[in-house]
């Protein structure tokens, strides 16, 4: 089986498992965390180099505050064992910015970036406060900031400006619990991903899910624009 080198996923349905069994929605984000720990251990298992994760949007701060502080909540908590259960010579980076964040989860995050900055055999990309418009219109006034001319300014300076970087562009994007869009997450790094959508919600994705799309993609030809 081909396995990508770098999987993006978009964790959606939280909220329609938890409606769907008659609980809080904030239930369904803590099942959903649940999902996360067992789906990192099996990338990390398969092969899968880059993982990026879809767990908080730039428009998701408009959600009910008490929703959106169990979400913050539940980061606290995973940021806590993450570089436990990921292991020695894994790297954990975030996408997006971290500013609007409670000064206690920025230090966390910080703490984990520094910690794991030079390792590398398996990375995960928490993509928290994260848009991929944002990242665009952050990436071209850095580049404006340097004073670089115009002229020389092309798709692999981008690219280095983004929050991924030095991930590679995705390979895989998968979407859960039936939605068939992008929704703002890595637009530009996506441009030749291939596309996964299942009607799974996220609490219920697990390690077959997993693999079911892995499979999936290893039956397709990538052409890149070519013949």
């Amino acid at each position: 089986m081909k396995i990508p080198v770098h999987v993006g996923i978009i964790m959606d349905g939280n909220g329609r498992w938890a409606k769907l069994r008659g609980l809080p929605r904030t239930a369904g984000h803590k099942a959903g965390a649940e999902t996360l720990r067992r789906v990192v251990k099996e990338a990390k298992r398969i092969g899968i180099q880059y993982l990026s994760l879809y767990a908080f949007s730039t428009e998701n701060w408009s959600r009910p505050e008490s929703e959106v502080s169990t979400l913050m909540k539940l980061f606290d908590s995973y940021l806590d064992e993450a570089k436990g259960f990921v292991g020695e010579g894994d790297r954990i980076w975030f996408a997006g910015d971290k500013s609007p964040f409670p000064e206690r989860l920025r230090t966390k995050m910080e703490c984990l970036e520094q910690d794991t900055r030079d390792c590398g055999g398996f990375n995960i990309i928490l993509c928290m406060n994260y848009g991929g418009r944002d990242e665009l219109v952050r990436a071209v006034r850095e580049i404006a900031a340097q004073g670089t001319p115009p002229g020389d300014i092309d798709a692999d300076m981008i690219g280095k400006h983004l929050f991924t970087y030095p991930a590679p562009d995705a390979d895989l994007i998968i979407r859960t619990s039936g939605e068939m869009r992008l929704s703002n997450f890595l637009m530009w790094q996506s441009a030749y991903a291939e596309f996964y959508f299942t009607d799974t919600l996220w609490p219920d994705f697990d390690e077959k899910a997993l693999n079911a799309a892995i499979e999936e993609y290893s039956k397709r030809g990538r052409r890149f624009g070519g013949i």
